[in-house]
């Protein structure tokens, strides 16, 4: 990693902060207070806590005494005391939320209002009992308050459940918008969720349990039954049940909705039909825009009306694109990337000013859209001038942080999750020179995902070497010439799989910096003739790179070269990416946006931004973002090599 430092302010550093990197005596104890707490042995971890008094990390031993209580009752004067030793502390914030929820539970409101005053970052559970609170004090306004999370929150905490049916009881929810929530609830697949919402519909439109779990679990044989009335219940349970038949075939669900199509009102039609044209567009089926052409915008889902835009943009159809996002709520609409393609389909209008306009609102913006909206208006994406380095005072003050110095003593002892918590906490609020020298800091220690996530809430001053670091070039440069990879890209597609984490792994058993899955490690070790491997090898980091940049270069050559079908590859699989291939060609950013996993279609731009970054940073000939996205040829003219 590259940090612009002088010789003073470097020895400053690590005068300063060589301390918390280093193992302390009672690092051990610490270690077994946390093992005791864990077993629940509250002996051990009352004989421990008082061996810790005076250590930096104390507090997490109060805290662990507490979540022990947690089980029966916090006793009140304790955590107040608590609260008062660690006031603006993470600690104290997290003790604050635990305590108030059981204070909501066993609604002690008095106690309860004092304290939630004083919480700075209030979850959706804390937030309802507020409301519940406010409501037991006659506020009726709350009511009003309580309405939006009647269709937003549709997997709702226990806490907000009784706003919910409070909203029922005054009338300010209605049959229209109960069945609303059902829609959107199936819309998410939170099916149970959605038979338990059927409960609050008048009694002449709640269907029985069984009919509601047959709509919803074995759709298609309930709706090939004759007795089939045209009562408002009947006819909403027949879109729900095609829309359940979408989600496994749209075809036979449009020749469903073709047959029923007289039953029903247009409403109800128009949802049908928009979860149609939604599974299909997922599915990057021809017919999408055709069932979604028969659909009322005002009855879409923000995802349903966002894959519209992208089945048009498929079908190279530049109204149908325009027409999506000029029906999308403005909220939506003016999202960057809806914004980017509503200037693109107006330039094909040749609408060229209106459409320079929209790019102008977003060109500068340090984001894929904002890349492209650049080069749309013929500038080439730069970085912004380097602010000056963190000064010897700066670091001195960063450096005696009490929350950044817990974090560092939290990552030493390999406590990552709680020093993530930390750092975070410590950054709030912090000036753009305290984020450049908290940056640093971390760097420093090697703690690359915490030096990005300082330097990326800069807001004037920006250095783009903290935001895009380029640490374990020894490996990672030397792995890419072997394998005649770009080493920005190589670069790019690390930061996004683990921020620099040597030993990061994902819920789904992926590993290291390249965030390999056991599987694949084996196969490229195999391939590769690597002697001796051993699936515990995963986490060195020059292991994984060399594994990893094996991998990459194969499934590179498998895909035609294309790093956008590689970066997409590496992270839902060659078979997805070969899938998702039109059977013309498609621009490169098209291909792109229309990636039906939210997780990937994430990756791929934010990896194909990151690589302009690194390549400016390593002085590579500037090359243009649409050059990396490119276009994506045809199904079937990347090649069928079989891969992990």
């Amino acid at each position: 990693m590259k940090f612009r430092f002088s010789v003073s302010t470097f020895l400053f550093l690590i005068l300063c902060c060589l301390r918390p990197a280093l193992a302390e005596p009672s690092d051990a104890l610490f270690l077994a207070a946390r093992d005791a707490a864990l077993a629940g042995n509250r002996g051990q971890l009352e004989r421990l806590a008082a061996d810790l008094r005076g250590h930096e990390l104390a507090a997490y031993v109060d805290y662990w005494r507490f979540q022990l209580d947690l089980k029966n009752d916090l006793d009140p004067a304790a955590v107040v005391v608590f609260l008062a030793n660690n006031e603006g502390n993470y600690l104290a914030e997290k003790v604050r939320g635990e305590w108030l929820r059981q204070l909501g539970k066993q609604q002690q409101w008095a106690i309860f209002d004092a304290e939630y005053t004083a919480l700075k970052q209030p979850d959706q559970e804390l937030v309802c009992y507020a409301l519940q609170s406010r409501l037991t004090r006659g506020e009726l306004g709350v009511l009003d308050e309580a309405v939006p999370l009647w269709l937003n929150l549709i997997d709702p905490p226990e806490s907000c459940v009784p706003l919910l049916e409070t909203l029922i009881v005054a009338k300010r929810v209605l049959a229209d918008d109960v069945w609303a929530r059902i829609r959107r609830q199936l819309e998410a697949n939170r099916l149970t969720g959605a038979r338990y919402s059927m409960n609050y519909l008048p009694r002449s439109q709640t269907p029985d349990a069984k009919t509601a779990l047959a709509v919803t679990n074995t759709p298609l044989p309930w709706l090939g039954k004759t007795h089939l009335s045209d009562s408002r219940m009947h006819r909403e349970l027949i879109a729900l049940a095609i829309a359940r038949v979408a989600h496994s075939d749209p075809r036979l669900a449009a020749e469903q909705l073709e047959k029923l199509d007289a039953r029903l009102q247009a409403n109800e039609k128009s949802w049908a039909w928009s979860q149609i044209g939604w599974q299909a567009a997922l599915r990057h089926m021809s017919e999408a825009l055709d069932w979604y052409r028969r659909a009322d915008a005002a009855s879409m889902s923000d995802e349903a009306a966002q894959w519209r835009a992208r089945a048009a943009l498929r079908e190279e159809d530049w109204d149908a694109v325009r027409a999506a996002i000029e029906k999308m709520p403005p909220a939506l609409a003016g999202q960057p990337v809806w914004i980017y393609w509503r200037g693109r389909a107006y330039r094909a209008a040749g609408r060229v000013e209106e459409a320079n306009l929209l790019f102008a609102g977003i060109a500068g913006q340090a984001n894929f859209y904002g890349n492209l909206a650049d080069e749309e208006l013929g500038r080439s994406v730069a970085l912004p001038p380097p602010a000056q380095p963190p000064t010897p005072v700066e670091m001195a003050n960063v450096a005696d942080n009490a929350t950044l110095r817990r974090a560092l003593s939290l990552f030493r002892l390999d406590l990552r999750s709680e020093g993530v918590r930390e750092w975070n906490w410590a950054l709030r609020g912090m000036s753009d020179r305290e984020l450049l020298a908290a940056s640093a800091l971390a760097g420093q220690f090697g703690i690359y995902d915490r030096a990005i996530a300082a330097a990326a809430r800069t807001r004037e001053e920006h250095d783009y070497a903290m935001r895009y670091p380029s640490p374990f070039g020894e490996w990672i440069r030397a792995a890419a010439r072997e394998q005649s990879l770009d080493d920005a890209w190589v670069y790019a597609l690390i930061r996004q799989e683990s921020r620099f984490v040597t030993q990061a792994h994902s819920s789904a058993g992926a590993s290291g910096l390249m965030q390999l899955m056991p599987a694949t490690a084996r196969w490229v070790a195999g391939k590769i003739g690597l002697k001796n491997f051993q699936p515990g090898r995963i986490d060195d980091a020059e292991t994984n790179v060399l594994l990893g940049t094996s991998y990459l270069r194969t499934v590179m050559e498998s895909l035609g070269h294309h790093p956008v079908l590689a970066s997409a590859a590496y992270n839902a699989g060659p078979g997805r990416a070969r899938r998702w291939q039109a059977d013309h060609q498609l621009e490169g950013a098209v291909y792109a946006e229309t990636i039906p996993f939210d997780e990937t279609r994430d990756y791929v731009k934010k990896v194909i931004s990151n690589v302009i970054y690194y390549s400016a940073l390593f002085n590579h000939p500037p090359r243009s973002i649409k050059s990396w996205l490119g276009m994506i040829g045809a199904r079937g003219s990347t090649g069928n090599g079989e891969l992990p």
